[in-house]
């Protein structure tokens, strides 16, 4: 029988590990901390019974993963939530922008910007199964669907300030602004309309769900399909080097490409190691969870039934702070993505304590403290909030870092979304999860199709596994 070894147990190691499971391979994961889920994990950050999500929190993509659909995680007790709104972004003169899943909903409320709205995002969102099978594994393959493909592209590669042009409110042009501000880059650069392009229409596709319970409940479910393909699973394991690693003919790396050359990397080839060491780490995030008492008091009280809300005011507030953090310039006034998960799954309040979730888009690296900030930015759209908090604990880009080492310098998202590094993920190659050492593969966010609970990164570095393989294997 084939054996194989994942380290690190984040969703896309396990998603590797439950792959090779159900394909009849003997699999071992082995996870440093206490407990699996890397930044899928949820639990008591601030009072007891109120439950907050560690690091990722929505997941259009996840109840869209066609690995997670095939799997059946639902028979493994998940259970998907969808708040009525699933993004509200405020705007100062109290007006607000509201995405739902319904793409009609969403047209209707932008007035002029409606039927833009429709003809940008309608077609994508439909087609969305047919798209996201292209995109949402390497760039270098034979696509099953080119003419989506193509109707895509001309888009995506745009300047995402160049494509917020399309719109001519300020509703409908902050609305897609705070959504490709997830990309964590400077909106004026080539590439990075696609980012909010494949998000929106994935929203209207499938709608920004959470887990009841928490994020950790998908962890749950993939760690429960694992066990039962007769996966095992050792946790508070460290591995520095390749002797902690035991033998086995595959081995997958849910780690950084900095960790992978820190244990691989004078076995392999020299092209790959100077890829690997030219993999630059991205932006940082500096997170805040509160407890607090009773809702947010939004001056827009549409943003209460919504499950995030994006802080950062029109458009070119949003692209300016985002420049200016790209630059290292701290912004007094930064890009807050604020969670309302409780509104969708009122299981993680107790007594009345709500849990809200926070983070800042900051300079790489940064040392100071954002809490205030932060608190600022909520206050800007719903004064009194302060009043109403309980309790708070921040973390700031170290701390998340020690929490989950693939987090390097607070970088929640695996590294840079810029320049040619947003497709060639981690290297240019025909197959990116292959690190050049026969048997080895990277799967963590780094690799295709990138950040987010989907657990693709690990499904498709399992794959490449198991191909290589069974050519290895022919007589």
């Amino acid at each position: 029988m084939t054996t194989a070894v994942v380290v690190g147990g984040g969703p896309n190691g396990l998603a590797a590990a439950l792959h090779l499971a159900r394909n009849g391979v003997q699999v071992q994961v082995l996870e440093a901390a206490d407990t699996v889920g890397g930044g899928a994990r949820s639990g008591e950050l601030t009072v007891p019974g109120v439950i907050h999500d560690h690091c990722s929190a929505f997941h259009p993509l996840g109840v869209g993963s066609p690995f997670w659909a095939e799997v059946g995680l639902e028979k493994y007790g998940l259970v998907w939530k969808w708040p009525e709104v699933d993004c509200a972004h405020p705007l100062d003169s109290g007006d607000v922008a509201l995405l739902y899943q319904s793409i009609t909903e969403t047209a209707a409320g932008l007035g002029d910007d409606g039927r833009r709205w429709r003809s940008m995002f309608g077609d994508l969102a439909e087609h969305f199964d047919d798209l996201g099978e292209d995109l949402l594994r390497p760039i270098v393959n034979i696509p099953g669907h080119p003419i989506r493909l193509a109707a895509f592209g001309p888009r995506a590669v745009l300047p995402a300030t160049v494509l917020a042009r399309w719109f001519r409110t300020e509703r409908g042009r902050a609305l897609y602004g705070g959504i490709a501000a997830h990309l964590f880059s400077r909106l004026d650069r080539p590439l990075t309309a696609s980012l909010g392009l494949m998000i929106a229409a994935s929203g209207h596709r499938y709608g920004w769900p959470v887990a009841e319970g928490g994020s950790g409940a998908i962890i749950a479910a993939v760690t429960a399909a694992l066990l039962d393909a007769g996966g095992k699973i050792e946790t508070g394991v460290r591995v520095s080097s390749r002797a902690d690693i035991p033998p086995a003919d595959l081995v997958l790396l849910d780690l950084s490409p900095a960790q992978v050359l820190s244990i691989y990397g004078d076995a392999m080839p020299a092209r790959v190691r100077r890829s690997y060491r030219r993999y630059r780490v991205g932006s940082s995030a500096f997170k805040v969870d509160f407890a607090i008492d009773g809702d947010i008091p939004w001056t827009n009280p549409d943003c209460v039934r919504a499950g995030t809300v994006h802080l950062g005011g029109d458009f070119d507030e949003v692209a300016y702070t985002e420049k200016q953090r790209a630059a290292g310039v701290m912004p007094s006034r930064p890009f807050v993505l604020l969670g309302q998960q409780y509104v969708a799954d009122p299981s993680r309040s107790a007594g009345g304590i709500n849990p809200i979730y926070a983070y800042a888009h900051v300079p790489r690296g940064f040392e100071g403290d954002a809490t205030d900030q932060i608190v600022a930015q909520i206050e800007r759209f719903a004064p009194g909030f302060r009043d109403r908090i309980v309790a708070t604990t921040s973390l700031g880009t170290e701390a998340l870092h020690q929490g989950n080492a693939n987090f390097a310098a607070g970088d929640i998202i695996g590294g840079a979304n810029d320049g040619l590094q947003m497709v060639l993920r981690p290297r240019l190659g025909m197959d990116p999860y292959s690190t050049g050492v026969p048997g080895v593969y990277i799967c963590s966010q780094a690799s295709p199709p990138g950040a987010g609970v989907h657990g693709l990164c690990g499904f498709h570095a399992a794959e490449s596994a198991l191909r290589h393989s069974r050519k290895v294997s022919k007589p």
